[in-house]
């Protein structure tokens, strides 16, 4: 019977995320909103089937350690060290503001001080899930925007987990229940879980360094991409699972650590390409099970408290986020990118909701009010996204990003899109035949363009705005290096509006990538292992002629 709950949940989880998923999609909307909705469907809250409500945060437990992973085989400990200097105190401040904004709450609420601590801390963590799902969508991840953006989540994980594990020590001072041990029970907890987090760090930094990578080069000389495949995602669940049973430390953290070692091989691209559909798929059911935890009813019975706890989320935490960054003397496209990635909440804060109603300190109806906040600031986060794309291109305009390229707008030459290992290549080998603007999103990028002579602009090409600015309606070539065909797709149909004349050749992985960027109208649609195949038939030994007989 427990097999059969397991299959269930499964397909329906997923049944109802693809319909409601695509019912989203096809009204303009989150594909989230469709995910959230299948869970509350099949959550206890409403009439009909009823997922199993044990397994159900199990298999989104999985996709958040399979997400975390893709995190850290995207953020190199290099990484993390150099956003350390916003990123740490920067999170620390922020906490701190939302959890004084929370215990605030709590207060006029007439809830206890303890849980008012615990309520201002789970509206003070983002989602992880959430932020790296529209920084990938917007290609920032490797943005220095980006980076900060991750590594402010990080330690705001971080900070989770100590709080996780001195929450049981503290409650009894707290007002909730008293842990078991004597009075020096909150300084053993706090000196455990330092020496705890302290051994992992350090067994993955001088054994995982070693072993991990080791591992994937042995498994990569086999051949086989199944037992790659199977050796990254092994590495990556074990290593979640080592570090909660033997150090205590979080799933997710764990899995970050392995993501992170591994991020050091230059098999790391190959290791997050094998992942990814599973952590897809794994992160669907991380939202059906968020859905499922879900009582609408709160909407009508604490209206007010409920828009207090989104405010918080979405305008105090995000504000708060705001002033630290351009405290730091960053730019307010780099500040406006953290404040809006952070305008959520997600996995800890239900986990920190769970641990403060088992151990008595937060009521249960502060629980639905965390739920309700958190969904409703999943929702609202994609507009605030969508309202951050439309003011970046001006931002970014004025902060310095391609003046020169104006110049070129005016007379007839090439434009691409995309300045990654291939729009490198087509950079360099345009720039001797024609003049040539490039339009890249990543400052840093853009800075090493400008710095190697290329006329520049910054910001996505996906906004009709910057491909103007790059002056396409005089181009005369779009050359497209973007990875995504999607988006790919999307700049090709407003490049069509700009410059129906432009002749369009776009970069494909597949052939059902090829037909979909011809049908939306781009002039060629190249595919990398095609060409490859050309370049060596063109090496191939010609076949000669037969020698004339002679009688």
């Amino acid at each position: 019977m427990h097999h059969t709950s397991l299959i269930a949940t499964i397909v329906a989880g997923l049944g109802l995320a693809f319909v409601f998923g695509a019912i989203a999609n096809r009204l303009k909307l989150p594909v989230l909103v469709g995910y959230l909705l299948a869970g509350v469907l099949v959550g206890p809250f409403t009439p009909g089937y009823v997922a199993d409500q044990e397994l159900a945060p199990q298999l989104a437990e999985i996709g958040v350690i399979l997400l975390m992973f893709g995190v850290g085989l995207h953020f190199s400990l290099k990484d993390l060290m150099a956003v350390k200097t916003i990123a740490i105190p920067g999170a620390l401040a922020q906490i701190a503001a939302a959890t004084v904004m929370g215990l605030g709450l709590s207060v006029a609420l007439g809830w206890s001080i303890g849980a008012g601590v615990v309520f201002g801390l789970a509206l003070s963590v983002a989602s992880t899930v959430v932020l790296l799902r529209a920084l990938q969508e917007r290609r920032l991840i490797e943005t220095s925007r980006g980076k900060i953006a991750v590594g402010w989540l990080i330690v705001e994980d971080l900070v989770m987990v100590l709080a996780l594990v001195l929450l049981p020590a503290l409650s009894g001072v707290m007002g909730g229940v008293a842990p078991e041990s004597g009075g020096g029970g909150v300084l053993t907890a706090f000196a455990l879980t330092i020496g705890k987090v302290a051994a992992f760090v350090a067994l993955m930094l001088i054994v995982g360094r070693r072993v991990i990578p080791w591992v994937l080069h042995r498994i990569a000389h086999t051949g086989s991409r199944e037992l790659f495949r199977l050796s990254v995602l092994a590495i990556a669940l074990g290593v979640a699972f080592g570090s909660a049973t033997l150090f205590g430390v979080s799933f997710a953290l764990g899995a970050f650590f392995a993501g992170m070692i591994m991020a050091e091989s230059e098999l790391s691209q190959q290791a997050a390409n094998e992942t990814l559909p599973l952590r897809d798929a794994f992160a669907v059911l991380f939202f059906v099970s968020i859905g499922m935890l879900f009582d609408p009813t709160v909407l009508l019975r604490e209206p007010l408290a409920v828009l207090a706890a989104l405010a918080i989320v979405v305008v105090g935490k995000s504000l708060a986020a705001l002033i630290i960054v351009l405290a730091f003397r960053r730019p307010m496209s780099t500040a406006l990118t953290i404040s809006v990635s952070l305008a959520q909440i997600g996995e800890f804060s239900f986990i920190l909701a769970g641990l403060g109603v088992s151990l008595k300190l937060l009521p249960a109806h502060g629980r639905d009010l965390i739920l309700a906040g958190a969904i409703l600031s999943i929702l609202v986060n994609p507009l605030l996204f969508a309202m951050l794309d439309r003011l970046l291109p001006k931002l970014m305009a004025k902060e310095g990003s391609g003046e020169a390229a104006i110049a070129a707008a005016a007379r007839p030459h090439a434009v691409l899109v995309g300045y990654g290992r291939v729009g490198k290549r087509v950079a360099e080998g345009l720039k001797a035949v024609t003049p040539l603007v490039v339009i890249e999103d990543d400052a840093e990028r853009a800075e090493d363009l400008r710095a190697a002579g290329f006329e520049t602009v910054g910001g996505n090409a996906v906004r009709p705005e910057v491909l103007l600015k790059a002056g396409l309606s005089k181009a005369t070539h779009l050359f497209i290096a973007v990875p995504n065909p999607f988006e790919a797709a999307r700049i090709i149909e407003q490049a069509l509006v700009a410059n129906p004349r432009a002749r369009i050749v776009a970069r494909a992985y597949t052939d059902a990538d090829v037909a979909l960027l011809k049908a939306v109208g781009a002039t060629e649609a190249l595919i990398g292992e095609d060409e490859i195949a050309r370049g060596m038939l063109a090496r191939a030994p010609r076949k000669t002629k037969p020698a004339p007989q002679h009688h």
